[in-house]
């Protein structure tokens, strides 16, 4: 069995969460203040992004802290789903903010409003640049963790959405399109539902048990299958506890042999599910032919 950490120590991570989650909470502060006195909905709609850019890094901290806990007899397994309850949390509070956006902008495109393009445009480029700044970093730390991804997506898509609402106000102030202001708040919350979406499915995946994408059951029975000694395999479970840790349990039958050598078999398959498909957890029960479970047709 194997011991996987975070690329990172929770010392260095929390240092960097602290500095994104000062950084979002006076962007919200200055663009909630600009989007008044400009009349711009897309710079409000962005500084509700920040806003929940803040609320989401401080539960992803939260989330790391509990999953590094030790086990206990109670939590036996840790509290590693705590991360992927964050990005629930943190992708499902994008969507009702997206939804809410589509409300707001359909409002303005039937009822139009006087918009200070300059002030919109100095407020958002103030934005953008501490969004580049929050989104680098926590780059590295997306890459393999889900709950991080989620803040990160946050960040991401603010830094875009910045740079709309500059390029809004610059139409605003040179052409006079104050339409411009509503269509970029539904692109925004277009692209940012996507993404949302997309991270939500990932981690209800993991708490409804499903299988990892990217590991094929069948594929996996057939290379057990295929190990000198195994004659059938059933009651077989594959899913994750949280992201990237993968669990494998199975009942093998084994052909008839000295226990000695039965013990080399159950050494072979977990070394090949190890090296061939990266699952490190597995828990076996080998059965001779004789004795396998009466249920085995039904798994």
């Amino acid at each position: 069995m194997h011991d996987h950490g975070h690329s990172h120590s929770i010392p260095e991570q929390g240092t960097r969460l602290a500095v994104v989650v000062l950084l979002n909470f006076v962007i919200t502060v200055a663009e909630v203040i600009g989007g008044v006195i400009s009349g711009s909905l897309s710079l409000i709609s962005d500084a509700l992004h920040n806003f929940s850019d803040g609320v989401a890094v401080i539960i992803a901290w939260i989330a790391i802290r509990l999953e590094a806990r030790p086990r206990t007899d109670r939590h036996t397994f840790g509290l590693k789903r705590a991360q992927v309850l964050a990005a629930v949390v943190n992708a499902g509070t994008l969507v009702a903010i997206s939804l809410y956006l589509f409300v707001e902008a359909w409002d303005r495109f039937m009822a139009p409003r006087p918009i200070e393009g300059l002030v919109m445009t100095i407020v958002a480029t103030v934005g953008l640049a501490a969004n580049i700044l929050g989104t680098w970093l926590l780059h590295r730390g997306a890459k393999s963790n889900m709950n991080l991804r989620a803040a990160y997506l946050h960040l991401f898509s603010d830094a875009i959405s910045s740079l709309g609402v500059i390029a809004g106000g610059l139409a605003i102030s040179l052409f006079g399109i104050t339409w411009v202001d509503p269509l970029l708040t539904v692109l925004i919350g277009l692209y940012v539902l996507k993404e949302s979406l997309r991270i939500l499915w990932d981690a209800l995946g993991i708490f409804l048990l499903r299988a990892p994408e990217g590991l094929a059951l069948p594929e996996i029975r057939q290379a057990v299958l295929a190990i000198d000694g195994v004659e059938g395999i059933h009651h077989v479970h594959l899913w994750e506890v949280a992201e990237h840790d993968v669990h494998f349990e199975a009942h093998v039958e084994v052909d008839d042999r000295p226990l000695s050598e039965v013990d080399g078999i159950r050494l072979a398959i977990e070394q090949m599910l190890d090296e061939r498909y990266h699952i490190h957890h597995t828990t076996l029960q080998i059965e001779s032919l004789g004795t396998a479970c009466a249920t085995a047709n039904l798994a």
